[in-house]
């Protein structure tokens, strides 16, 4: 067994000065602390959520109570 040093870039481990061959299969070990860091910098950077409230329109239920045979 041999280790690498490598990258995450847009989630794909990048392995830095070695070309593996083509289907090997690899194990990646992260350590604790930069896995912390690495959920804290996600959570921060996230893009906020925007929330969009509609209010009801009170013209539409006025409407539906005064059609004809609502009595």
């Amino acid at each position: 067994m041999r280790a690498y040093k490598g990258i995450i870039e847009n989630g794909v481990v990048v392995v830095i000065g070695a070309r593996l061959p083509e289907g090997t299969v690899v194990t990646v070990t992260v350590g604790e602390g930069e896995l912390l860091r690495a959920r804290i910098v996600g959570v921060l950077k996230r893009p906020r959520k925007v929330r969009i409230r509609l209010k009801p329109s009170p013209g539409l239920a006025l409407q539906a109570t005064e059609m004809p045979g609502n009595d």
